[in-house]
């Protein structure tokens, strides 16, 4: 739990409405609450799952950092740096401990059940909601988001819909920035 601390420090290239960095332990709260949100709509599916899911998919994070979405496909690396990573922070528990955070970690990495491609699917989601929301750089690359994970949106019909309003709002914000940076 000490170890696992070390997430509120790790800076995320989102900014919070304040125009402060978010850490990557406030993404993974936003998240939670996200689920929690629609828990109702997601019936069939393991929502337990689902929580552990949010809570345990960043993880990783707590010793190397946040890489941004942005930079993410010139990282080819990033997903065993943080599996490696989840390990060191996990040494101290128990075997049967650490093997259940693990399987979790490898099944939202990999994305093998329902429940971790709709969380997959709210995460891309939640991000793109920081981006909106956020008092950003005016170099901020709005258009971006309207890309970003969309190969997760068909996990279940609520994704799909929410990413339809946060498009909505991506192209609001891009068209008001092209506004003041004079474009």
């Amino acid at each position: 739990m000490r170890e696992a601390e070390r997430l509120k420090s790790v800076l995320r290239s989102a900014h919070t409405a304040s125009g402060r960095q978010e850490s990557t332990a406030e993404h993974t709260w936003r998240l939670c609450l996200l689920a929690m949100v629609f828990e109702s709509q997601f019936q069939g599916l393991d929502f337990t799952r689902m929580l552990k899911l949010c809570v345990i998919h960043d993880l990783g994070e707590a010793i190397s950092g946040d890489i941004p979405a942005v930079e993410q496909q010139h990282t080819p690396h990033k997903s065993a740096q943080e599996r490696a990573d989840l390990l060191t922070l996990m040494q101290s528990l128990p075997a049967d401990l650490s093997a259940d955070f693990m399987a979790l970690w490898e099944d939202y990495e990999n994305a093998s059940s329902p429940e971790a491609r709709v969380v997959k699917g709210l995460d891309k989601l939640e991000t793109i909601l920081q981006h909106n929301q956020g008092q950003n750089p005016p170099d901020f690359d709005y258009a971006f988001n309207l890309g970003y994970g969309k190969k997760y949106m068909g996990a279940h019909p609520l994704l799909s819909q929410i990413r339809a309003l946060l498009d909505a709002d991506t192209q609001a914000r891009h068209a008001q920035s092209g506004a003041s940076d004079g474009h």
